[in-house]
């Protein structure tokens, strides 16, 4: 008996160091590349304040647990949830709660998108739109989602000659779907018993908080992405939960739209549920043929879809800079720092792709400057001789390397991250100064017409303006970086309670997140799946206190 609690204590140090020294590595990182751009890993104090706040994490880590299972206990023994019993005025008639929830949602959202019409047609939107319009079609972005955006804009613009009437369209549509994935998913939460009080956050979280807002209301593909992916979030706890995810077919074919829906949408989407694949059969032995063959036709779907539009609309497949973003923003960092790292015959091999108008333009937050003047052309004549000049010099300056890709990539894991990677940069409407946290404007062709113009305002000040990433634990809420390490804090907690059926979802989150660490930069659009699955994770985390998951929608 000694000996298994001995064993548990050990397991949860372990655990809570892990996190702990993850955590502090994190925070000290994260503040020298916020003031000098570097981390100097020869930095022997570095390492001995990491040593030292690992400690003292681990210790406050360790209680707050200890506190935690101390509320799981009482909570088991009194027979109640922990969350106070309030009124929902949802839960009066249960037929109309679903009906209820997804008007509550747009009567949240109409007033900003009234302030703001026609919508946030912003991120590539013009990009997508001009693909349609002139029937030129490219990879670079998910081709179903150009044809989405661009096809109602130009549908709408022949038959009312408005292109803003166009962007609105597209705008309440997305509106709709998004209030129709949340109303599931509490329909969903509702099911299995999670408090009231949770979901009344929950749903006045995702009506009303700006960061999910501005998304809901944006023309870049980042919501429906996060749609789908919220699905399949949804199936893999329903997996984790018990047998009825495969006694249902209803969860099996959710499962394949939400798979191949993600992967359509976003390309790291496709990469991330490759790797979630093998994880999951290793999770499900006793499934593994079913689910073996439900992960094959999303795949399946996605690769068919891709391919079929790819081949309809003769779209261009020749770049590469999305995927060599890193490899190239280390080549720059490396260039501009120390140009002698590169000899006569590197510097000419280097000119081949990158010349030297393109290398000068380097910034350390985005890579967007270079690797848009990268010839992908030269590049796919000899990709070998290009990868063993990055391979040299990356030899030659590893940790110039380093901290190139930790530039690009920081704003993900560091708390306190001011978004502001395109300071500096003129769009079509104004100039980035101290805050780049969402692109706010409605690009050519649309127009802002807004109807409620002090609402406008209020979300330009929360787009382009810092202060909100000033003001304490607040700023926190706005933060990928703060997100990131609220979910890691959630799983280490469920991990360390052996609640191994409730950390399935957080496998693509974490899949995810890793695709996107290799990006070209670090953006709340990207990670948009942490502000939109906070109800469901904070309904994981009440589950977390209370019994066995299998059982919840029975208790």
């Amino acid at each position: 008996m000694r000996s298994d609690k001995k064993r548990n204590e050990n397991r949860s140090r372990l655990i809570a160091g892990v996190f702990s020294f993850l955590f502090s590595a994190a925070i000290l990182f994260g503040a020298r590349l916020d003031n000098v751009e570097n981390v100097d890993v020869k930095d022997i104090t570095l390492w001995l304040q990491l040593a030292a706040f690992t400690v003292i994490f681990t210790g406050f880590i360790l209680l707050l647990w200890r506190f935690f299972d101390s509320l799981g206990k009482r909570e088991q023994k009194e027979g109640r949830r922990l969350s106070i019993k309030i009124t929902n005025v949802i839960e009066r008639a249960d037929g109309y709660a679903d009906v209820l929830s997804f008007l509550f949602l747009i009567l949240c959202w109409l007033p900003v998108f009234l302030a703001v019409y026609p919508g946030f047609f912003v991120y590539d939107a013009q990009d997508e739109y001009i693909q349609v319009a002139t029937r030129t079609f490219s990879t670079h972005h998910p081709l179903v989602h150009v044809l989405l955006l661009g096809g109602i804009i130009c549908g709408v613009h022949k038959l009312t000659d408005s292109y803003n009437l166009g962007i609105a369209c597209y705008t309440v549509l997305q509106m709709a779907a998004a209030a129709g994935v949340f109303t599931f998913l509490f329909a969903y939460l509702r099911k299995k018993k999670v408090s009231r009080a949770v979901r009344m956050l929950g749903i006045v979280w995702l009506g009303l908080f700006p960061t999910v807002v501005m998304f809901t209301l944006c023309s870049a593909k980042d919501a429906l992405f996060t749609l789908a992916l919220l699905f399949l979030l949804v199936c893999l706890l329903e997996m984790g939960a018990g047998e009825e995810f495969f006694e249902k077919k209803g969860w099996q074919v959710l499962f394949v739209f939400a798979g191949t829906g993600m992967m359509i949408l976003r390309n790291n989407g496709f990469y991330a549920f490759l790797v979630m694949i093998p994880l999951l059969l290793f999770l499900q032995k006793k499934r593994r043929g079913r689910l073996f063959f439900l992960s094959i036709c999303a795949v399946a779907g996605c690769l068919l879809i891709n391919g079929g539009l790819k081949t309809a609309l003769h779209a261009d497949d020749s770049e590469y800079q999305e995927l060599l973003t890193v490899p190239i923003q280390q080549l720059a960092r490396t260039y501009n720092y120390v140009p002698l790292a590169f000899s006569g015959e590197n510097r000419e091999i280097l000119y081949e792709v990158l010349d030297e108008e393109a290398l000068s333009l380097y910034t350390p937050r985005l890579s967007d400057p270079v690797k848009y003047r990268f010839d992908n052309e030269t590049f796919a004549k000899d990709k070998g001789r290009y990868a063993k000049l990055w391979l040299r010099v990356g030899m030659k300056k590893p940790l110039i390397y380093l901290n190139a890709w930790f530039m690009t990539s920081y704003g993900f894991w560091y708390p306190d991250t001011i978004i502001n990677v395109y300071g500096g940069n003129t769009v079509f409407t104004f100039t980035y100064k101290d805050n780049s946290y969402f692109g706010y404007e409605v690009e050519q062709p649309g127009v802002r017409e807004s109807k409620i113009p002090w609402l406008d305002e209020v979300y330009r000040k929360l787009s382009l303006e810092v202060w909100k990433e000033k003001i304490p634990v607040v700023s926190w809420l706005f933060s990928p970086g703060a997100m990131f390490w609220l979910y890691a804090f959630w799983f280490a907690w469920l991990l360390n309670n052996r609640r191994y059926e409730l950390l399935y979802p957080f496998l693509p989150i974490f899949l995810l997140w890793l695709t996107v660490l290799l990006g070209p930069t670090y953006l709340p659009r990207y990670v948009l799946f942490f502000w939109y699955g906070m109800p469901l994770f904070l309904a994981i985390a009440q589950m977390g206190f209370s019994g066995d998951a299998k059982n919840i929608d029975t208790q």
